[in-house]
């Protein structure tokens, strides 16, 4: 088993008016029982607005703390899950169920010294 990271590449901007944004919670909860029941379940987490981004950057002795997203651009990481999957296609096929759910982009990436 490896382990991937799947995030939601959610747009910038207000969230949907309630009457969309209920259903979809109550899919994503849904969603997220069905990925413990399966056991490829480990980690997820919602992030809170770009606007809340602490940049720390490094160059030499200097240390640069600014406020704000790192880049700058029509989206951001939403939120993000860590599954544990036998392979990239069950992977995909949890992403695909998210993308379904959440009407969002998934973008699917192997962590690194997991097996993948």
């Amino acid at each position: 088993m490896a382990h991937y990271l799947l995030s939601i590449q959610q747009p910038d901007g207000p969230p949907p008016p309630p009457e969309v944004l209920g259903p979809i919670m109550e899919g994503l909860a849904a969603f997220n029982d069905d990925m413990r029941a399966a056991g490829v379940w480990v980690f997820t987490a919602g992030l809170t607005p770009p606007s809340s981004a602490t940049v720390v950057t490094a160059k030499g002795d200097d240390v640069l703390i600014t406020d704000g997203p790192y880049v700058e651009g029509k989206e951001h990481v939403g939120g993000i899950w860590v599954i544990d999957a036998p392979d990239l296609d069950v992977a995909l096929h949890w992403a695909e169920r998210a993308a379904r759910v959440l009407t969002l982009p998934i973008e699917v990436r192997p962590m690194a010294g997991s097996g993948a």
